[in-house]
């Protein structure tokens, strides 16, 4: 066994002739446990929310998605649909056309999105899964039907019953106003909610989904659409899909993946990841100058132990590493249980949902969401290591 870390074990365990060292001995190794048992757990929080919000922006995005470069909207007889179909990976395609709207029901009126879609929608989407109030339907007894997000439903108070229709307006695309009749510069279409979607705020309060040939119509098109919204066959990857539909498709189009769509969103997940990693391992900082206090005083009290090792011909390299080891040993044995700690609540919270969420009767979950990583327990044990490495260095040196 290596003799500088053999009796930095049995400094350790062993009692020492002053009592406070053993208590502050034992509060160090609380201080890197507590500290190393928040980092798991937050980070693992962390991970379970990030899951829910990319699954519930996923089942409304599609896996690639093409838009046209300039313009707003393309003939999609254009985009090559056959070839792009043909292509192994693509699943479905579906056309879809967006406008802005001014929506009225009863006395209430609010802008949103209009977004037409096609019945394939229901496909290359998850948004069926999504309804919170009535049905997914567009169209109902041979007459169009709107299903509309939570956020737009509670601006508009739209009942439970849908028992009045929304009124609809656009401008007439012309653009032309006659000041004697102002209204005559809207188009006008009635339609009856048929169910409510609720994804995240975003989404919900931004988008109203009728069927794609009533919006054509409203908006005066005859094949025009906005974007073609792809689906993917499991397994496939987008990146290699998105670079075989882009060698079919001019260069006036863009074929964007689910990452590229959201390309913001995803980045202020991660950046919110490493604040908060950063944040908790300052506080495991803080927590881990007890080490520091710890080990001077092992070093006072044991200054007839070194001075015995230097008359049995220890150098100095051989008594520093000796406290050196013994500094780290209190950072694992802290962290050792802290991750042990930590993930055994994290465990413990995801098979059994025991910390609900306030006010869960409204969201989507009832309870904390937790998803543990291995890559964050190994990054958390490296942390903790060189912290505790850098506390016991700093008193090791001036011996």
């Amino acid at each position: 066994m290596n003799f500088p870390f053999y009796i930095a074990k049995r400094y350790l365990l062993a009692k020492k002739k002053r009592n406070a060292i053993n208590i502050i001995s034992a509060i160090s190794v609380g201080g890197v446990m507590v500290g190393t048992m928040a980092l798991v757990i937050v980070l693992s929080v962390f991970n379970g929310f990030d899951i829910v919000i990319k699954s519930l922006i996923n089942s409304f995005d599609p896996d690639l998605k093409i838009t046209i470069v300039e313009g707003k909207v393309f003939d999609p007889i254009q985009a090559e649909k056959t070839k792009i179909l043909q292509i192994p990976g693509v699943l479905e395609i579906s056309e879809v056309l967006e406008e802005n709207a001014l929506i009225r029901y009863d006395e209430r009126q609010y802008i949103a999105s209009m977004k037409g879609v096609d019945e394939k929608f229901v496909h290359t989407s998850g948004i069926d899964t999504m309804i919170v109030d009535g049905d997914f339907l567009l169209e109902k007894n041979d007459k169009p039907t709107a299903v509309i997000g939570q956020g737009v439903a509670y601006s508009l108070k739209v009942g439970l019953t849908f028992l009045n229709p929304l009124v609809i307006y656009v401008p007439e695309r012309t653009g032309l106003i006659n000041m004697a009749n102002p209204t005559g510069a809207f188009r006008k279409f009635v339609v009856y909610p048929a169910g409510v979607f609720g994804i995240e705020q975003e989404y919900d309060a931004k988008y109203i989904i009728l069927p794609i040939k009533n919006v054509r119509e409203i908006l005066d098109y005859t094949n025009e659409v906005s974007a073609l919204e792809i689906k993917l066959k499991d397994g496939f990857e987008a990146e290699k899909v998105q670079s075989q539909i882009k060698e079919i498709l001019p260069s006036n189009f863009v074929v964007k993946t689910r990452y590229q769509q959201n390309e913001m969103f995803y980045r202020i997940m991660k950046s919110e990841k490493w604040a908060i990693f950063f944040i908790l391992t300052l506080i495991l900082l803080v927590a881990s100058i007890n080490i520091i206090g710890s080990l001077s005083m092992l070093i006072i009290d044991k200054q007839e132990d070194i001075k015995s090792l230097r008359n049995l011909g220890a150098d100095s390299g051989v008594i520093k590493r000796i406290f050196l080891f013994e500094g780290w040993l209190i950072s694992i044995t802290g962290s050792f249980f802290g991750i042990l700690l930590g993930t055994g609540i994290a465990l413990i919270q995801q098979h059994f949902k025991v910390i609900k969420l306030a006010g869960s009767g409204s969201f989507v979950l009832d309870s904390y969401p937790v998803d543990i990583q291995v890559f964050d327990i190994l990054l958390i044990w490296i942390t903790v290591m060189l912290i505790g490495l850098l506390a016991a260095m700093y008193p090791v040196r001036k011996l």
